[in-house]
């Protein structure tokens, strides 16, 4: 099963690898000592090592393309130069079993670590150098560790670059739901309200048509500034987050639809810009909640500032029960607006009827 990590070969790692394997097993075959190889080879054992050196050398090219064959092949080398010469080690084997294990699954390259165990120390053990053999041993280990865990860490960034991706996908589209879902509910019911009257009091009429023109002008300023925030422009040409001070034009929208809204502010306190966002947008979609489900004629929103926190606490008098509320994602929304700013919020049926929704954002971040 794949860890979601590609991992590619460039090819001046190719040309380095390739070079480097000549240049590492080339002294074998000018200071390696024939007599040391067996007897059935030691004649032409200079011209063996030489074939299998350029041998290596060319399979070496198509690691990145053919990783498990070319490891084996190369290993199967590194046998042969080991019992042409037993005073060399297995030299490149190492760097290549290392690569196999970073340019593949771990899961896909366990077999090959067995593989090397016997191409390495069997030679070794054979002549019995057994100290030989147990250097060599801890060798395979320690290669394809070292290749293991570089993509291991390679697939974690990939991984945390997705993940953060995918968090900024979701705040936009939060954000998106925020900017639009209250002025295009508002149009709604505007244009609903005009077609109720449309015969019987035309000027009435009249004017939720004009509303409804207002409402989807706020609504095309408000999302040109949003995509301009999106698109990271310059921050004097990019829209102003709101403010606790928007509140009130909030709540006087609300009343143009039919919906009385009360606003009530207690305290007094320096609230961090971002916070303050976080609260408007909580009171927007929960009036914007009100107006779309809840049949209510009145609202109460409260605002209260203490020494470590702002309370968000907006109340109506309507009949849409909670699990009509829930069936969208605006308290989803709003839940994890709130904890992003490090704070809770709480939505429900009243005991006496209508809704609630309270958040509770710090001030200060907490520890």
């Amino acid at each position: 099963m794949g860890d979601g990590y590609s991992a590619r070969l460039p090819a001046r790692w190719r040309v380095l690898l390739v070079l480097g394997s000549v240049a590492a097993s080339a002294p074998i075959v000018v200071y390696g000592s024939a007599a040391s190889a067996p007897v059935a080879v030691r004649g032409s054992a200079p011209i063996l090592a030489a074939g299998l050196i350029l041998a290596q050398g060319v399979v070496l090219w198509w690691l990145g393309d053919r990783p498990a064959p070319v490891t084996v092949a190369v290993l199967l080398i590194s046998a042969g130069l080991q019992a042409l010469h037993p005073g060399f080690g297995p030299g490149i084997a190492f760097v290549v079993l290392c690569t196999y294990a970073w340019l593949r699954p771990a899961g896909e390259t366990l077999w090959v670590v067995g593989f090397a165990v016997l191409t390495a120390c069997l030679p070794a053990a054979a002549r019995g150098r057994w100290d030989l053999a147990g250097l060599w041993l801890g060798a395979v280990l320690l290669a394809w560790s070292w290749g293991a865990l570089a993509r291991a860490r390679g697939a974690r960034r990939v991984a945390e670059r997705r993940q953060a991706v995918l968090e900024e996908r979701a705040r936009i589209a939060r954000d998106l739901h925020d900017v639009l879902s209250h002025t295009v509910s508002v149009m709604v019911v505007q244009a609903a309200a005009a077609d109720d009257v449309w015969e019987s009091n035309p000027a009435q009429a009249r004017a939720a048509v004009r509303r409804t023109e207002e409402a989807g002008r706020q609504a095309l300023a408000e999302l040109r500034g949003f995509l301009r925030t999106v698109r990271e422009e310059a921050e004097d040409d990019a829209a102003p987050q709101p403010t606790l001070d928007d509140v009130p034009r909030l709540a006087g929208t609300m009343g143009d639809s039919g919906l009385r809204v009360t606003l009530r502010r207690e305290g007094t306190g320096e609230v961090p810009l971002g916070v303050q966002a976080g609260a408007y947008r909580i009171v927007q979609e929960a009036l914007t909640n009100t107006l779309r489900h809840a049949r209510a004629s009145a609202a109460e929103v409260l605002l209260r500032i203490d020494e470590s926190e702002l309370c968000v606490r907006v109340r109506d008098d309507g009949t849409g029960g909670g699990s009509v509320r829930e069936g969208g994602h605006g308290l989803l929304g709003m839940r994890e607006r709130a904890g992003l700013l490090g704070g809770t919020l709480a939505a429900g049926p009243r005991a006496g009827g209508g809704f609630e929704v309270e958040a509770r954002l710090p001030l200060r971040e907490r520890p």
